[in-house]
């Protein structure tokens, strides 16, 4: 029985997708074998071999799994105030987007910046992520827009897993917009740029999944089908912004391709969610990007609900849209603009975010999981998406080290 921890008086919410909310099970007990949950459960049904152990008595506390951001873009250089104050004097995104700004005037900052001052950058975003409970992190590329950036993006990526106590999934976002030097020849930057960058990262061992931006002022389907084909053919998941400003059957397509998830989807249609349902594709909400841009076409949480796709919730942390760095405000934001419920908020910054991952091993709290847990100074797992700016976090768990 040496190498296990035992923590007891915890009120624990699994996670698990059972008829009781958040999972909960009261006065329980977590039983972690270096890296994993070995047990999970009532006191009253604890093995005799586990009571017998020294414990850690959390005193009534709640425990839930270790948080996931799902969709972010911690990596950039610069940031992008001037048009914050842009948008609020009247400017809308694809009005500053195709002035220039937008992705393009992050670009011209991450492509000055080198791969220190990148690392640098994105830290202190990630710290601010890891003190409210974070464990795991998907950073993406995509301010880069040429090859040898596009890679930085992803070596930074990596190189923050190895600084931090946190696991770090990187997504090839070449097919984010259509840089400067390639203006009005969106089919030729992903001839020359995109896909050749994509097959170096992963020959660098760089890239965990692929992800698009297809929308009116980024690529049409037919173009991110063509990236997707070759990330089928390399073995790679993908996953989409889709739906975010119109309806090019973004998710539909992607869905086609059994995408992890289709993120954004604010106007996704019935179709679209069907698909969705069929290939198992999850729905990630970025309430972040919804509240910054301040628009008005919710995602469609009842059709979602009713399809039973998972809605999963991420910061969309960027300099542009959503300058966010706290998932629990992302949770309250889920749930007062949208209406989601805490129990989907939940669910969705931790099983749900894994799903949109194709993580199997994290999300809930379940023996042969990750130990990854968030403990928490709360008496209710509502009051984690009900106050707003308020960190209650006791301790954070990762990989069963405090």
């Amino acid at each position: 029985m040496t190498g296990k921890t035992v923590l007891r008086n915890a009120r624990i919410a699994t996670q698990a997708n059972d008829q009781t909310p958040y999972g909960m099970i009261n006065d329980g007990i977590l039983v972690l074998a270096d890296d994993q949950i070995d047990w999970v459960g009532a006191a009253a049904d604890a093995p005799d071999e586990y009571l017998s152990l020294d414990a850690v008595d959390l005193e009534g506390r709640l425990v839930t799994p270790g948080l996931i951001d799902c969709h972010t873009h911690v990596i950039f250089g610069g940031d992008r105030a001037q048009e914050f104050e842009m948008r609020l004097n009247g400017a809308g995104y694809e009005e500053i987007a195709r002035a220039g700004g937008g992705i393009n005037s992050t670009v011209r900052a991450t492509r000055a910046a080198s791969l220190e001052q990148l690392i640098e950058g994105a830290l202190p975003r990630v710290d601010a992520l890891i003190a409210e409970g974070l464990t795991t992190i998907e950073i993406k590329s995509g301010y880069g827009l040429n090859h040898e950036t596009e890679l930085n993006m992803l070596r930074a990526a990596r190189e923050i897993g190895k600084c931090r106590p946190i696991t770090v999934r990187t997504t090839y976002l070449g097919a984010h917009a259509t840089p400067p030097d390639y203006k009005d020849q969106d089919d030729a930057y992903i001839d020359e740029v995109v896909i050749p960058a994509l097959e170096a990262a992963h020959a660098e061992g760089l890239v965990d999944a692929v992800d698009g931006f297809c929308e009116g002022i980024a690529f049409q389907p037919r173009q991110i089908a063509r990236v997707f084909d070759v990330a089928t053919a390399l073995g790679l998941p993908v996953k989409l912004h889709a739906e975010q400003l119109s309806n090019l059957g973004g998710a539909r397509m992607a869905a086609s391709y059994g995408a992890m998830s289709a993120d954004h989807i604010e106007y996704l249609d019935e179709d679209g969610v069907t698909a969705m349902a069929r290939a198992g594709t999850a729905a990630v909400i970025l309430p972040g990007a919804f509240y910054t841009l301040r628009e008005t076409q919710q995602p469609p949480i009842d059709l979602l609900r009713r399809y039973k796709v998972p809605m999963a919730l991420a910061t969309d942390c960027n300099p542009g849209s959503s300058p966010l760095t706290s998932l629990l405000l992302t949770m309250n934001m889920a749930c007062t603009l949208f209406r989601m419920t805490p129990e989907e908020a939940l669910a969705g910054v931790t099983r749900n975010a894994a799903l949109a991952l194709a993580l199997n091993d994290r999300g809930v709290i379940a023996p042969g999981q990750r130990a990854d847990l968030a403990i928490w100074d709360v008496e209710h797992p509502a009051e984690l998406s009900y106050r707003i700016g308020f960190n209650p976090l006791h301790h954070r768990i990762f990989g069963g080290q405090v």
